[in-house]
């Protein structure tokens, strides 16, 4: 303060032949000497008596304090009444931000409220959810912490515990507080309080021996001499906290040095400092030295400049830098009060004042102006007859805007508050076995959100040498792959961690919600990423594939080659009496079945998924189409010999070829309008198995295939009645035998197929339609020209028209 008002004086750019004086008062941190010093500067005299003046020629232009937001608010709730501009340099409780309460109040140091937003930020940074509160029972404290909570909170952190220190204790529950603590599973600890109220809580600490806990400082204890003395040094090495932000004032440790009683004779602050620093008295009774139990009196030839104490520490008394800026504001207030020009001032018809005889209260005329603008002509006879009044430096004070000699920005907002700027400090071990404070980096409300914070982490000591940052959680934090249920009846920091669900990850750790992979993407083994899911098909190259179509391709050949001997031997009795045109057709169509299955091996590409079940179901159709004709002609031609029966007119390739045409032609239709109407194509099936894209053919109308497959069902069955009525007719080689069998086998095989098509998935379930199609297919030929085939070849003497028609 003193070092301010002097600098000020001797510079010639600030308000030239005026000089600038100051009284200090000590309010000893208690609301009511503070409340007493505000009447006393007010009126000029010891005796309380409001809205009197004992001053003669010595005005008022502000004041500057307190330090404590209590004693503020006493003071600003009565300098609020006279418009008298305050300016505080270390109360931070945002309520002095309430202008209603407190119109003239401003202040150099940052409210709490972005102390409180700060702390929640670097909280949250460091990963710390799980904390405790301790804060004093008074305006600083809770209002603080109060603030701190609801950040934490809305930042997705937990409050472990919240406790307060009863100040008006002499123990301040310092017992209840550390058992708390100490039995609490959180180890980021937040203590918002002040010294002196910290210490016995402290030494409660150290008395229980409370280790592995970080505390977390608010910034009226963060850069305390009094807590960084040694005996607190083993549990308080790695705190970290927010600091007022500290510059260094040229020339101000200079002043400091040159601090002697015998300058300021009448100032009793500086003996009780120079009795302090020196261990010495200026009274010569009671002077004793605690050592040598010798009388010690101060001699005023001790120099200050000889001490090794912190208390000499220019660059660590908290708040001077906040006071240098606070007499500043004042004063280029009152110099722009002198700039003013007349009719162009800010107070009633453009009036200015006059710096040696400006009055306490004046009316502004931009206020009058807008009020003119929003009230009736009634309502401003009023308005004019009780105008309000304002106290003539506050609208200067208000409006106050510098660059002080060190380059920062002066300025106050709407709400009396100057922009916050913390430094980071972290408890680091000194060489003398003290703590110093290590600057690790600042917080700047001005900033952008992601850019308000910087800490330098690398630069951090913790406690006990912990080469990390220690961890505060209340559960272990969720790994990728995982997410977090909570516990039930607990807060949301405690909770469960539970893998993700089938088809989802989660790649970021703490993850609340698991999220789906893309279509075609399936996660990975630790459900931290999504790899492309596996493309599934019955391929011509593995093993199934290869093994499928080598019988498809040995059962064609096989068949043809059976038709071959069939045609080698054209002429012979047993394939003349088994119809020769049939048996050629019917083993080409058994040929271009066994061949179909191939359509349904390898990329299932559109042209191959229209036609595959086309094909099949035609070559089928046709096929047993050809053993219904057989079977009839087998009757027809038996029934023929038979008495009064008029049925050899119909023995002849005409009937079979109708039938033949007929059957197909129903089957080949029922194709066609399945391709027009809702043709079968290429799709991707995601859902049939997990991490498995299946490519396959959507059959498009499931309607449409099972018909198709029913018709065939019912040839077969009208098949296998007719040959199973003609079984018994007479003679020794009844091909009706036969093709009973073969029918029989035939329906076996699909009616099989059914369930096991609907129980299998992906290319097993193609895999057993081609299963079904071969083994139907060598049911047919093994049934009905095999035993043909081995008559002709190994037995030709059985290959006779006596043999045939039962004849020795």
């Amino acid at each position: 303060m003193v070092f301010a008002v002097e600098e000020i004086n001797r510079d010639p750019d600030i308000l030239p032949n005026i000089t600038f004086g100051f009284r200090i008062y000590d309010s000893c941190l208690t609301r009511q000497r503070a409340v007493e010093g505000t009447f006393w500067a007010l009126t000029g005299s010891w005796r309380l008596v409001p809205n009197y003046r004992c001053h003669r020629n010595r005005d008022i232009a502000g004041m500057v304090g307190d330090g404590g937001s209590s004693c503020s608010i006493a003071i600003a709730r009565v300098l609020g009444l006279y418009r008298l501009p305050q300016i505080s340099y270390f109360s931070s409780s945002p309520l002095l931000s309430d202008r209603n309460q407190f119109p003239s109040f401003f202040r150099t140091i940052p409210s709490d409220d972005f102390q409180s937003r700060g702390l929640a930020q670097m909280l949250i940074h460091f990963g710390w959810t799980w904390v405790g509160l301790v804060a004093e029972d008074n305006d600083y404290g809770q209002q603080g912490i109060q603030i701190l909570h609801e950040e934490l909170i809305k930042a997705g952190g937990c409050v472990a515990f919240s406790e307060r220190i009863i100040i008006s204790r002499a123990d301040k529950n310092a017992f209840h507080i550390v058992s708390k603590i100490k039995h609490s599973s959180a180890i980021a600890i937040v203590l918002f309080a002040s010294d002196p109220g910290l210490a016995p809580v402290l030494d409660e600490i150290v008395r229980q021996k409370v280790i592995g806990k970080i505390w977390i400082a608010s910034e009226s204890w963060s850069t305390s001499l009094l807590i960084s003395a040694e005996k607190y040094s083993e549990i308080l090495t790695g705190t970290i906290g927010f600091a007022i932000h500290k510059r260094e004032m040229p020339r101000f440790k200079e002043h400091l040095s040159i601090a002697h009683p015998s300058r300021l004779p009448n100032d009793a602050l500086i003996r009780v400092f120079w009795e302090n620093m020196f261990g010495c008295t200026w009274s010569k009774e009671n002077s004793i030295d605690s050592l040598k139990n010798e009388t010690y009196q101060c001699t005023g030839t001790e120099k200050l400049d000889d001490l090794k104490t912190s208390y000499y520490d220019a660059d660590n008394l908290g708040g001077a830098y906040n006071v240098y800026n606070a007499v500043y504001a004042i004063v280029l207030a009152l110099q722009n009060l002198t700039s003013c020009k007349h009719r162009q001032g800010p107070f009633h018809q453009g009036s200015c004042t006059d710096i040696m005889k400006f009055q306490p209260w004046q009316r502004l005329k931009s206020l009058l102006v807008e009020a003119k603008n929003k009230v009736t002509s009634q309502q401003l006879l009023v308005f004019e007859a009780y105008p309000d009044q304002f106290h003539t430096l506050l609208h200067y004070v208000k409006n106050v805007r510098f660059h002080n000699k060190f380059g920062d920005k002066i300025f106050f907002d709407k709400n009396g508050n100057i922009p916050a700027q913390y430094d980071i400090v972290n408890w680091q071990p000194g060489s003398t076995g003290t703590l110093k404070y290590v600057k690790v980096g600042s917080y700047d409300s001005s900033a952008a959100q992601e850019k308000n914070l910087f800490i330098n982490v690398t630069a951090i000591r913790w406690a006990a040498g912990v080469p990390q940052v220690p961890v505060s959680l209340c559960s272990p934090r969720c790994p990728t792959g995982f997410r977090k249920v909570a516990k039930e009846g607990e807060p949301i920091c405690c909770f469960h961690c539970v893998p993700c669900p089938q088809g989802e990850i989660s790649n970021h750790t703490d993850s609340v919600e698991c999220s789906k992979c893309p279509w075609d993407s399936w996660p990975n083994t630790y459900k931290d990423h999504c790899t492309p899911k596996e493309i599934e098909f019955l391929s011509y190259s593995e093993p199934l594939g290869v093994v499928l179509t080598t019988i498809c391709i040995f059962s064609s050949i096989i068949t043809f080659v059976i038709l071959g001997i069939f045609i080698h031997y054209r002429n012979t009795p047993i394939v003349k009496a088994n119809n020769r045109s049939l048996s050629f057709l019917l083993l080409l169509s058994l040929s271009l079945c066994f061949l179909c299955a191939l359509a349904f091996i390898g990329y299932p590409t559109p042209e191959k998924c229209l036609l595959r079940q086309v094909a099949f179901g035609i070559a089928f159709a046709l096929c047993v189409s050809c053993i219904l004709a057989k079977t009839i002609l087998v009757i027809i031609a038996f029934n023929a010999t038979k008495p009064n029966v008029d049925l050899a007119r119909w023995i002849g390739p005409q009937l079979s070829y109708t039938v033949i045409g007929a059957c197909t032609t129903i089957q080949a239709l029922l194709c066609a309008s399945w391709l027009i109407l809702l043709p079968p194509f290429s799709d991707y099936n995601v859902i049939a198995q997990p991490g498995i894209m299946i490519v396959e053919c959507n059959e498009g109308s499931p309607i449409a295939f099972w018909c198709m497959l029913g018709y065939l069902g019912l040839l077969a069955s009208i098949s296998f009645v007719v040959a199973f009525l003609a079984r018994q007719l007479p003679d020794s080689f009844n091909e009706a035998q036969f093709i009973t069998f073969s029918m029989l086998a035939f329906l076996s095989v699909w009616l099989s197929f059914v369930p096991a098509y609907f129980s299998t998935k992906g290319k097993y379930m193609v895999a057993m339609e081609i299963f079904a199609i071969l083994s139907s297919s060598v049911a047919l030929v093994s049934c009905i020209f095999f035993p043909k085939c081995y008559i002709i070849l190994l037995r030709p003497e059985c290959n006779s028209k006596q043999r045939l028609m039962g004849r020795k």
